[in-house]
């Protein structure tokens, strides 16, 4: 929490520029295409992350999908994951988020600027439009970031918490391929109160194709997904050194 209100307060006048920026953008997608859109975030992503002292190393961005129309599937921990996967992620993509946090100010004007999707935690219903929702815009050609453990409590370590395999479905429907996407230490940026400098990783899995999944039903494609990202979590707390190749530093 202290890195986040560092940030603030060290942002305040690019925050008073950028916010109402970001909801012009949102406000006139006539005038501004999804990858205008996409540009300005991470300009924002990227001034957040270097004021927070935070740098992130990626990995595997050569296992992103060449074509458009995938859903990421990310382990959580914290409030810089999305920030931290999207800096990495040069093509366009929106991301899932609960529509409580997601309506807070500075969140609420990036979501819009994503053109993302909000759920509700307790409607069914509206739960069910969501993903149908994101089922048909993946169709379409979107990309998708979904945190399948749904919040992410207070980490203090890499654990993964139950995956709420309901999120799988969007992805069963759009026939679409899945990449899981790996967190190492992000909960240390906003979740640590220490403005010391704070390295994180971002780990893209090689994408699962909707013929390898498509024979499975939800609850078992969550626990495929859960399985790679635990044992990618394991390999980086045992042998960190090994794994360190085609590495991006941000």
């Amino acid at each position: 929490m202290l890195r986040f209100i560092y940030v603030i307060i060290m942002r305040i006048f690019s925050i008073m520029y950028f916010v109402p920026k970001m909801a012009h953008y949102a406000k006139h997608p006539e005038k501004y295409s999804e990858e205008d859109c996409y540009k300005l975030a991470q300009g924002v992503i990227r001034r957040v992350r270097k004021t927070a002292r935070v740098t992130t190393e990626y990995y595997g961005t050569e296992n992103l999908p060449q074509e458009s129309g995938y859903i990421m599937f990310s382990n959580h921990q914290g409030k810089y994951d999305a920030l931290g996967i999207m800096e990495g992620h040069k093509k366009p993509c929106s991301v899932l988020m609960d529509s409580k946090r997601s309506n807070m100010f500075i969140a609420k004007q990036f979501i819009d600027l994503l053109k993302g999707q909000r759920i509700e935690k307790n409607n069914p219903r509206q739960q069910i439009r969501v993903l149908g929702n994101i089922a048909k815009e993946v169709e379409e050609g979107r990309n998708y970031l979904i945190f399948p453990e749904g919040g992410y409590g207070k980490k203090t370590d890499n654990s993964l918490a139950e995956f709420k395999y309901g999120c799988f479905y969007c992805a069963l429907k759009a026939k679409c391929p899945i990449v899981p996407v790996v967190v190492i230490d992000s909960y240390k940026a906003f979740g640590v109160n220490s403005l010391k400098k704070v390295r994180t990783k971002v780990i893209y899995l090689p994408a699962i194709p909707y013929e390898e999944f498509a024979h499975l039903k939800a609850p078992q494609l969550s626990e495929l997904v859960k399985e790679k990202i635990a044992a990618e979590i394991e390999k980086w707390e045992n042998e960190p050194n090994a794994l360190k190749e085609k590495v991006k530093i941000s």
